[in-house]
């Protein structure tokens, strides 16, 4: 089969592999979309630690049972699909209590770190088990499928904030993430949905596609200009989306005293954190980890047009063309958000 490897740091070849064998428990899937996702952009070049060559990256993808292993009863050949990118061992004591994304055994699609390698789904064939499948609904094109799982981590973040009713939120980064965070927000009934980038066409996507209030960080205070939409208390949520330092303490300064800050973003591994902001406003800091069984209300989302990922698809491509895709992403495609390829 035909496959995108990930050869050397930032050097991808395209190779030919065998068609992997399912084994008990797992389907074999023929990919028909997957998308490039902006942890493979950041571990391409070996910085993450998580891309180690060599490696078939990709985990945001959809397509159809080819073949079903032993012991596989509820799926057969031409089912249409996607997959969890996390795959769960279902026995540990977080698996036993649902918290499949917290698995102390668990391990994600398209990645090679020092713990384990899994091959992914830049290729024509990827193995994954059948227990981390969903079936799509309906029609839904492969290539708004493949986004099951940054929607999935978008609902995920949003459903630990715990929305209350009339309270206002701020997403911080209007990136592919960010905007999806903004819609499921809007899903989850907020009204005042407040978003910071330095960008103005992310933000002029973001005000489309359901926030009430843009702010551009780089014309002044973002903090002060929160504040000033919410009554000069600042928001009750925020969701970080970023992961940088002046990110996290601008989420952190947005917030009104008792305030809940997600941290979604994780670009850098440690950051500065504001810890007397914290104490002495005794705010509520939560942590969002992938996605803990968002899925099928994600496709459902997907489907129904309450998330919309369609003015998200920058690009489809062949498979062939991937090499230049991540080259372009890598030295940052202006206006590009999700790029897919079609094995």
């Amino acid at each position: 089969m035909k496959a995108l490897q990930l050869v050397a740091p930032s050097r991808f070849d395209l190779v030919d592999l065998p068609v992997p064998d399912p084994g008990a428990g797992e389907l074999l899937v023929k990919v028909k979309a997957c998308g490039i996702c902006g942890s493979d952009i950041h571990g391409m070049d070996g910085s993450s630690g998580r891309r180690i060559p060599p490696i078939v990256m990709g985990h945001e993808a959809s397509g159809i049972v080819h073949k079903t292993g032993a012991d596989v009863a509820d799926w057969s050949p031409g089912d249409r699909l996607t997959f969890d990118s996390t795959i769960y061992c279902g026995e540990c004591g977080y698996c036993r209590r649902g918290r499949v994304n917290l698995c102390e055994n668990r391990e994600v699609l398209g990645v090679s770190c020092g713990e384990f390698r899994r091959q992914g789904a830049f290729a024509e064939y990827v193995v994954v088990p059948a227990r981390i499948c969903h079936r799509l609904p309906g029609d839904l094109p492969f290539e708004e499928a493949a986004f099951a799982e940054p929607v999935g981590v978008a609902l995920h973040a949003v459903h630990r904030l715990r929305l209350g009713p009339g309270e206002s939120a701020l997403v911080v980064g209007a990136g592919l993430i960010g905007l999806l965070v903004v819609q499921a927000l809007r899903r989850a009934g907020c009204e005042r949905i407040i978003a910071v980038d330095l960008a103005d066409d992310r933000l002029a996507l973001a005000r489309k596609l359901g926030a009430t209030d843009v702010i551009n960080s780089v014309s002044g205070d973002a903090a002060a200009a929160v504040r000033d939409l919410t009554d000069g208390d600042g928001a009750h949520v925020a969701l970080e989306v970023v992961g940088t330092t002046p990110t996290v303490q601008l989420a952190m300064d947005a917030v009104r005293k008792g305030g809940r800050v997600c941290l979604v973003g994780n670009i850098t591994p440690t950051v500065e954190f504001p810890l007397q902001v914290a104490v002495a406003r005794e705010l509520d800091i939560l942590g969002s980890c992938a996605i803990n069984g968002e899925y099928p209300d994600a496709l459902a989302a997907i489907a129904d047009r309450t998330i919309d990922v369609r003015p998200l698809i920058s690009a489809t491509a062949p498979l062939d063309d991937g090499a230049e895709w991540f080259a372009r992403l890598h030295a940052g495609d202006p206006g590009t958000f999700k790029v897919i390829l079609q094995p």
